[in-house]
């Protein structure tokens, strides 16, 4: 059942129904009973849910010629302005309405009863649907087009008028260039489209979920029709989707790869995090290698050390070991990896062998010294991962790996988003929060924690517990001076039960790519990757605690969250021994910290 503030439900009763778990908030003003399907209770109610948040818009696109959200669950208003609002599965799509649009009201019903709502009319819809770069006009599929097409002829009273009508329409729009096209296709008997040029088929767990194109100057992604949940999600018009936008290749990877176009870094391989496949080849989907974890790295480590067979890359006479690891690259079947750091997709036998994943499972991450100053990197991540477990966050599996050819030693990082055998039938996937905020990943850098804590309300399965534990995210961040603690260094573990129809679960993912930036070259200066109260540095436990408040937690609770994460960190440094010179100087940061932020 849902209930909207001031409409089914006071605040009061809301506050009370959520803490005897009886209500789950979806977002402010938003509740939804506790026993009940979210994702199903949401796209069933999608348009009183929008009226209710918006009530200036009017539903545009085919949303309003369906009178209901889109199957790939897209709901599509028009408004003052353009504003994405994901709820769970149900993502709003608001678009700025032009100067003069035509609407009408319709009447609906959904399981709360009748209503009434204002949309766009059939033929300001059908202009609409030929706007090139509205994300509404995109989703329109031709045959919805072809049929609007045909009313509007019959109600003209022939195709003379119909046209007429739309140019007088347009004119007032200034969408000269939409009424061309939109009398062109009256004019022009419908005829199958060409080829849109070349087509990756994209695979999660083994079944196909839909078709990303390229017609040479945009991508278009075409859902498969499925019962089950999937991960991706339709963007912006021409550009990729933003969970297989986050997978792509960056950094060092992408500069060993060396991509003239977009077009040629997505298709020049195969696998991705998460269970992705994409290729051209559609029998790839099913006979690639699925990742699931085979040797667990708990059973071979000792005091942090990585006790099992190493048969990775290795340099020789005339080869560094970052030349042999960019020469695993050459084979479009190695998995493709985002970040910028140096790294190499592995597998871990149940013999304990540790080997390149190029025809083998992917289930650990190797992270090597990247040498010229950094060559400590990978020690000072093992203390933060260990320092933020301490501190009660779960976190990746991690060892220290000892290299050959007397190189430093390199971090081995367990994957969490991947099966942990072949009894486990879940489906996993792994996004970022800069996927989940619809930011292309070069602006991981740009936002704040409370816009953060809002994205995370509006997919998260326990959205109150994970709010407070980005939170503490951002407290640890602050505490161990991690300035990479940015938008695709955190994200949501998306998890399906096999055969449901909706994630069962979404939930922030574990501690990852945690690192004291500040004992870095060039780095010394470092601050937050993102504001928290408006501020990147000079942060004290007030600030904490005003960021919790605006992301919709007590005073009391975020103060209590700063503190404790000050006492178990403290505790934690009293057994540390510090495993380099950097690592010395990370802890005395972290004790700096801890003495300036504790109350």
């Amino acid at each position: 059942m849902l209930h909207l503030v001031g409409e089914t439900i006071d605040k009061h009763r809301a506050q009370y129904g959520m803490e005897t778990g009886r209500l789950v908030q979806i977002m402010r003003g938003i509740y939804i009973a506790s026993e009940d399907d979210a994702d199903a209770v949401l796209f069933d109610h999608a348009l009183r849910i929008a009226a209710y948040l918006y009530p200036r818009t009017y539903l545009c696109g085919p949303s309003a010629e369906r009178l209901a959200p889109t199957p790939d669950r897209r709901l599509f208003l028009s408004g003052r302005r353009n504003a994405r609002t994901r709820l769970r599965t149900l993502e709003i799509v608001q678009t700025r309405a032009p100067d003069a649009p035509e609407t009408e009201t319709a009447q609906t019903t959904d399981p709360m009863g009748d209503l009434r709502v204002r949309r766009s009319t059939l033929r300001f819809r059908y202009l609409e649907s030929f706007r090139r770069r509205s994300e509404a006009g995109a989703a329109m599929p031709i045959d919805m087009q072809a049929d609007i097409a045909a009313r509007l002829v019959e109600n003209a009273g022939g195709k003379k008028t119909a046209i007429m009508e739309c140019w007088r329409l347009a004119e007032a729009n200034g969408w000269r260039a939409e009424a061309g096209r939109a009398e062109a296709f009256i004019a022009t008997p419908l005829r199958e489209a060409p080829p849109r040029g070349r087509a990756l088929h994209v695979g999660w767990h083994g079944e196909k979920i839909g078709v990303l194109s390229h017609d040479g100057s945009g991508w278009r992604w075409e859902q498969t029709a499925t019962e089950g949940a999937t991960p991706v999600r339709t963007g912006a018009p021409g550009r990729l989707p933003p969970f297989i936008e986050s997978l792509l290749p960056e950094g060092w990877l992408e500069r060993v790869l060396k991509p003239k176009s977009e077009l040629e870094l997505i298709s020049g391989g195969k696998r991705y995090m998460s269970n992705i496949i994409i290729s051209e080849d559609a029998d790839d989907l099913r006979t690639l290698p699925a990742d699931m974890l085979e040797g667990r790295l708990e059973a071979y480590t000792k005091e942090g050390a990585f006790a099992g067979g190493y048969a990775g890359p290795a340099p020789a006479f005339d080869e560094t070991l970052e030349d042999r690891m960019a020469a695993l690259f050459a084979s479009d079947a190695t998995p493709r990896l985002s970040g910028v750091q140096i790294k190499a997709p592995m597998n871990l036998s149940h013999a304990g062998v540790l080997r390149p994943a190029g025809e083998l499972a992917f289930t650990h991450i190797l992270k090597p010294s990247p040498g010229a100053g950094f060559e400590d990197l990978p020690l000072v991540e093992a203390a933060c991962l260990a320092a933020a477990r301490a501190c009660g966050f779960e976190t990746a599996a991690h060892a220290m790996v000892s290299m050959p050819g007397n190189l430093p030693d390199a971090l081995l990082v367990e994957r969490f988003d991947i099966r942990r055998d072949r009894n486990d039938r879940r489906k996993i996937a792994m996004e970022d929060m800069a996927s989940v905020r619809g930011v292309a990943p070069s602006e991981k850098y740009e936002g704040s924690i409370e816009q953060a804590a809002r994205a995370l309300r509006s997919v998260s399965s326990d959205a109150e517990a994970d709010v407070a534990v980005l939170l503490g995210r951002a407290v640890l961040a602050w505490l161990i001076a991690d300035g990479d603690c940015h938008l695709k260094n955190l994200a949501v573990l998306r998890v399906a039960s096999d055969g449901a129809e909706n994630f069962t679960s979404v939930r922030l993912a574990p501690v990852y790519d945690a690192v004291t930036t500040r004992v870095l070259p060039g780095l010394e200066s470092d601050h937050l990757a993102l504001s928290l109260a408006g501020k990147r540095n000079r942060l004290s436990s007030r600030d904490f605690v005003r960021a919790g408040v605006t992301m919709g937690m007590n005073a009391g609770a975020a103060r209590d969250i700063v503190a404790s994460l000050c006492g178990r960190l403290s505790a934690h440094l009293e057994d540390v021994e510090p495993a380099s010179d950097r690592v010395t100087q990370a802890v005395e940061i972290w004790k700096e910290r801890i003495e300036t932020t504790a109350d």
